[in-house]
């Protein structure tokens, strides 16, 4: 117990030092605004000092749970406890919110100096920070669920930070609306998840599910889709990802938390409950056709748009159906690497949105000749494959084996063909084209090499998906597969020849295909925001946010 109390202090010391920081009234933060500055700003250094530490421990005493105290709850539904459960999920989530938080929380000292409402600001930040700490670290199902509501409530506070701005009270109502649908589902899962098997504790659950063989109960499988739903509405997943593309309002900071922390929640939520979803294929496949409708909608449209922020937003919702996607395939090493790689980027990308504009400003010296080139596409993509299929074969990757994580490749196939094109578009014959392959080898290996690192560092800490690789499963990847083929050839044909659709399409997709106004006219009919209720007389669409270069 005293082991156990030991290593897993650091883990609740993060959250609970924001929390400290977070609870000084709002009054007296504005009040003074260069101490709470300082404050949270080593809140938030001393939070990654408590991760690094964690981490540390963590590859000592391997995988821990500790409860300090617990409530039984009726019907044998389990305890309600303040529990943590340290395991490689746990820390390498920890290592990167607190990293993103400290990096955060510095950009902020600069961009909020001298604007009277700064330290207000700072202590919603450091609370946003701590709940989603505590998410992370939560060993406990209802803790997890409160800790779920805190981050939505907390980050709201900031996204009505310029709350006198009819835009940014209209997408955080919508924002708050999905969040609170988002709530309720997880509720019912976790109901569902103890009245069946009579815990509500993640170590608990995990050793009966790593375990079970055969079906599960249908409350089980009707769990695993309230876990899909809330998990999708918390990523902005189709057709309720208007709100993410409008939080443009809210100040810089906000937007890199929320782009490169707390919209990955939803595939946390996946990787966390991987011993219930694993069990639930019809689960798995809904989750994977949600990913690959929002993927194939965000890409597109992402190359209409003019205003960088709103582009990375469409990149952002883009992404996050990618990594639904992969969790929908049981891939869920890949996706804790995508999660990790994608919220280091782009963090990056947001904070360093306004020197961006400086790169558009250039000219655009170097294109490909002749514009979209198919047979040239497909020599790319032949080329790349057979690079891919070779590296793969290396790390005993097969189709009949592996047909997800094969489908996985494809998709990298894809995207290093568009970097031989590229590099075949600048010229220098056999050299740029032998450079070109030889970043495709560099690509492939890395992609190998970093999933294998993953597959092993998440073993013991996800349930892999029951089951294997049966037809539906071979048949799903193949449709994904020619999902990104179509996408591929439609993105080439928008960037080299966007009338080649015709001009109707183009502005049809710049304005996401109007999918967002519907769902917002339909919001403000049944859940009016409280100050916006003559909002669709000022803004008729939704998206008029995203048109503003």
């Amino acid at each position: 117990m005293l082991i156990d109390a030991l290593a897993c202090g650091p883990v609740l010391a993060a959250p609970l030092i924001l929390f400290a920081v977070g609870l000084m009234p709002a009054e007296w933060a504005n009040a003074r605004p260069r101490r709470m500055t300082r404050l949270s700003g080593a809140a938030a250094w001393l939070a990654l000092a408590g991760a690094v530490l964690a981490a540390t421990l963590h590859a000592w005493t391997g995988k821990l749970a500790w409860t300090i105290c617990s409530i039984a709850l009726p019907g044998r539904l389990g305890a309600v406890a303040i529990s943590v459960f340290v395991d490689t999920v746990t820390v390498i989530m920890l290592l990167l919110v607190s990293f993103v938080g400290a990096v955060v929380t510095r950009y902020a000292r600069n961009y909020l100096d001298g604007d009277p409402n700064q330290g207000r600001f700072n202590k919603w930040l450091a609370l946003t920070l701590a709940a989603i700490l505590t998410l992370i670290a939560s060993g406990n199902l209802l803790m997890f669920a409160l800790a779920w509501t805190a981050t939505s409530l907390c980050l709201h506070q900031l996204l009505m930070f310029y709350s006198e701005r009819p835009a940014a009270a209209l997408s955080a109502h919508k924002k708050f609306v999905a969040s609170r649908i988002s709530d309720l589902s997880l509720l019912i899962a976790i109901v569902l998840v103890g009245s069946t098997l009579h815990t509500l504790q993640f170590q608990t659950m995990f050793q009966r599910m790593s375990s079970w063989s055969g079906r599960i109960p249908v409350e089980l499988d009707v769990a695993a889709m309230f876990v899909v739903l809330s998990a999708a509405l918390k990523s902005a997943q189709f057709p309720f990802h208007g709100w993410l593309i409008q939080v443009m309002e809210a100040p810089t900071p906000v937007s890199a938390l929320l782009h490169a922390g707390i919209v990955n929640a939803g595939a946390f939520l996946v990787i966390r409950m991987s011993p219930v979803m694993s069990h639930s294929p019809w689960a798995l496949a809904v989750l994977a056709v949600i990913g690959v409708l929002t993927l194939s909608l965000a890409s597109l449209v992402m190359l209409t748009q003019t205003s960088i922020k709103v582009s990375l937003a469409w990149s952002t919702t883009a992404q996050m159906g990618f990594m639904l996607l992969e969790c929908g395939l049981g891939l869920y090493s890949l996706a804790m690497l995508h999660l990790v790689a994608h919220s280091l980027y782009k963090a990056h990308a947001f904070l360093a949105s306004g020197s961006g504009v400086d790169t558009f400003r250039a000219p655009d010296l170097v294109d490909a000749p002749g514009g979209f080139h198919a047979v040239r596409m497909l020599v790319a993509l032949i080329a790349s494959g057979l690079v891919a299929v070779g590296v793969g074969a290396a790390f005993g990757v097969t189709l009949a084996r592996d047909p997800a994580l094969m489908a996985a490749a494809a998709i990298v196939v894809i995207a290093t063909s568009q970097l031989l094109l590229q590099t075949a578009s600048m010229g220098g014959g056999k050299a740029g084209l032998l450079r070109g392959l030889g970043l495709c080898v560099v690509v492939s290996v890395a992609y190998f090499v970093l999933h294998a690192w993953f597959d092993m560092a998440l073993h013991g800490s996800v349930v892999p998906v029951q089951g294997g690789s049966g037809a539906f499963e071979l048949v799903l990847s193949l449709l994904i597969v020619a999902v990104f083929l179509a996408l591929t050839a439609l993105q080439q044909m928008l960037k080299h020849a966007p009338t080649a659709l015709g001009d109707g399409l183009y502005m049809h997709l710049r304005n996401g295909l109007y999918i967002d106004v519907y769902i917002t006219r339909l919001l403000q009919r049944v859940w009016p925001a409280p100050a916006m209720r003559s909002v669709t007389q000022t803004v008729p669409f939704a998206t008029a946010i995203s048109h503003e270069p």
